[in-house]
């Protein structure tokens, strides 16, 4: 494994990412108990994309302190790995 500028504490973003991503695929419409609103899940879904996204930019920066990628390297990552912002995803595709 590489990097450990951060002690690898990117990785609680991606395991939180995940946790809400579950609350998502859990949420029950048809039961008022297990059941959040659309704009609630909404949000919800932004939070898990961001904290995906932010992983993702930890993880590259992670890399380059470490000296596991150089600053070329580091930029094609970046561009490739780094999803774009959630307004840049799904905002624009609203309008």
């Amino acid at each position: 494994m590489s990097g450990g500028r951060f002690d690898y504490n990117q990785y609680k973003l991606q395991y939180l990412a995940e946790d809400i991503q579950e609350i998502i695929e859990r949420n029950n419409p048809l039961n008022p108990g297990d059941r959040h609103s659309p704009e609630i899940i909404a949000r919800y879904k932004e939070a898990a994309y961001n904290l995906e996204r932010t992983y993702q930019m930890v993880q590259r920066i992670d890399w380059l302190e470490s000296c596991d990628d150089g600053p070329e390297s580091f930029m094609e990552r970046w561009d490739a790995e780094v999803p774009p912002s959630w307004e840049e995803t799904f905002k624009s595709k609203q309008q």
